[in-house]
């Protein structure tokens, strides 16, 4: 397929444009690197620098088989200091997308959507019929765009698929995580191992959890990836599913940090600090829809695995980049 990856220069858009061409995809990356960064875009990839909004229709016009939209903002804390950003730079741009995929009649669409959606769900495993009921303006827009996907679908017989993230960790070679403001817990942990940070903070130690810490489910990019090319593949038009990614095993804060000591082989201070408001106790996800539906089958779900990779990117990254 000819394939439009939108954010294709960021952490996950990245590693899945390099999977769509190391199976034999013909990809074009789409990205004003905001956020992303242009060495992380893959090898046998074309690359356009430019707004999404702005430029979607021009690119499109080429024609495509689908889209892989990864381009949004997405740090929690911003979208509720700044929420005009958010509408506009993730909901309105996605809707300029999904005309112009109209106009040009491209009809897949995979669309990256989060387990913000379900806010903070009282039940866990989280299914997809849980209520989405988000608590920041971050997941509220990206639950907007799957009401909008949905519509596009029965109005317009768009083939779409949304996949709703819970922790996606880990790295595919030399491409990985790495944000200008991180706030995902297994890279802040390695760069207290690099010495970026003095320490980590635990956000309450008297959860109702066996070990007093949150408990969250990490995912590895590259199941992730997997899960993607099959959505892609697979999406049928007129119909917008939507399925959870996750391991479906859940660790704690401390095992984390543990597994972090023990992958690095330094010592990773970590200090107590009070409970973050809206953090759930035990946050896995079901991903047993994906799996029947898709043969989606998360292979990399070992702890070690996905912080030592991550953590081998996170060397190399320090060596050929200025720290």
């Amino acid at each position: 397929m000819r394939v439009l990856v939108t954010g294709g220069a960021g952490y996950l858009g990245s590693v899945c444009a390099a999977h769509l061409v190391e199976t034999g995809h013909e990809v074009v990356v789409l990205d004003d690197l905001s956020t992303g960064h242009l060495d992380a875009v893959p090898e046998g990839c074309r690359f356009v620098e430019g707004d999404l909004a702005e430029t979607a229709d021009a690119v499109l016009a080429e024609g495509f088989d689908g889209v892989l939209h990864f381009a949004a903002k997405s740090l929690v804390g911003e979208s509720m200091e700044r929420p005009e950003l958010y509408w506009q730079g993730n909901v309105v741009t996605s809707i300029r997308l999904f005309e112009a995929m109209r106009t040009h009649g491209t009809p897949r669409l995979v669309f990256s959507s989060t387990a913000a959606t379900y806010g903070e769900p009282e039940r866990s495993p989280v299914t997809e019929d849980a209520p989405a009921v988000p608590t920041n303006t971050y997941g509220a827009t990206k639950l907007a765009i799957d009401h909008a996907i949905t519509s596009y679908a029965r109005a317009y017989g768009l083939a779409a698929t949304s996949l709703r993230y819970f922790n996606v960790a880990g790295a595919h070679g030399r491409f990985g995580e790495r944000h200008a403001v991180e706030t995902h817990l297994i890279p802040i942990v390695l760069q207290v191992a690099t010495g970026q940070r003095e320490s980590v903070a635990i956000y309450g130690e008297d959860w109702p959890t066996p070990d007093g810490t949150c408990i969250r489910d990490y995912i590895h990019v590259d199941d992730l990836a997997d899960a993607h090319l099959l959505a892609l593949e697979n999406a049928q038009p007129g119909r917008h599913a939507i399925y959870n990614l996750g391991s479906g095993t859940g660790f704690s804060v401390r095992e984390v940090i543990e597994t972090c000591r023990s992958v690095t082989g330094h010592a990773i201070p970590a200090l107590p600090a009070a409970r973050r408001a809206g953090d759930p106790a035990v946050l896995v996800a079901s991903s047993e829809r994906a799996k029947a539906e898709l043969g989606w089958q998360p292979s990399r779900t070992d702890i070690t695995r996905i912080v030592d990779d991550a953590w081998q990117f996170t060397q190399a990254h320090l060596t050929t980049q200025p720290r």
